[in-house]
This record gives C-alpha cells, sequence and structure tokens, in this order.
C-alpha cells in the first residue's frame, strides 16, 4: 500500500503544469470612491495614459486577462500618486476578481481595476 502511494505522489508531482497565457490589452476600466463625499467612478484608461480624479492621479501602466477567459478577470499594474503625499499611494498588480488582495491603503480614497478593454 505504501509502495502504491509513493508511485502515486511520484507520478503527481512529475506532472507540470501548463502556465496560463495572459492577453495584454489596450487599456482597462478603473473605479474610484471618495469616502468623504460617497462619490464614485469609471474612468477609462488606455495603457500607459493617466487622469485625474480629485487629488489623485491615476495611471494604467498596464493591464492583462487570461486568454481563455474573460478580461473582466482582469489583473492590472497601476501607479497611484496623491498631489498631497511626497510618495506614491499605490504602485503595483491589483486584480479584479481579488480587489483586497492588493488594494490601495488611503485614508480618503478608494481605486480598484475593474476589466480590461479588448478594443
Amino acid at each position: 500500500m505504501i509502495r502504491i502511494c509513493a508511485i502515486f505522489l511520484a507520478a503527481f508531482c512529475a506532472t507540470v503544469a501548463p502556465a496560463e497565457t495572459a492577453v495584454n490589452a489596450g487599456g482597462g476600466v478603473v473605479r474610484w470612491l471618495d469616502k468623504v463625499s460617497g462619490e464614485t467612478g469609471d474612468i477609462e484608461l488606455s495603457r500607459g495614459q493617466s487622469a485625474q480624479n480629485g487629488r489623485l492621479t491615476i495611471q494604467l501602466d498596464e493591464c492583462r486577462y487570461p486568454a481563455d477567459d474573460s478580461p473582466t478577470e482582469a489583473y492590472a499594474h497601476l501607479t497611484i500618486l496623491d498631489r498631497l503625499m511626497d510618495k506614491p499611494a499605490f504602485v503595483g498588480w491589483m486584480i479584479a476578481s481579488s480587489p483586497a488582495l492588493s488594494a490601495m491603503d488611503h485614508s480618503r480614497y478608494d481605486v480598484w481595476i475593474l476589466r480590461c478593454l479588448t478594443r
């Protein structure tokens, strides 16, 4: 029995899962929330484009989604600047399906990626 389990375990560990391919999109849709005023809105950004909202400048550096899945399964690299801060409020990857996984920690604003643009 132990031998069968060991053979099965060795065969299972030897199989290599193929890497998932991603599609680079030309842009994405970002949603913002002003926690003080309650205002919210969506911004369509092309790759490399930035937009201002209140104190924030939001730049979409890159937007990708799995080749075999919907663009709503996006993950995007964002750079977010607050004009009242010396350093960026956020620089990194955000995942549309799990926004809390890599969230911007800001006292006034929330920003998250909704989806990639496919056009």
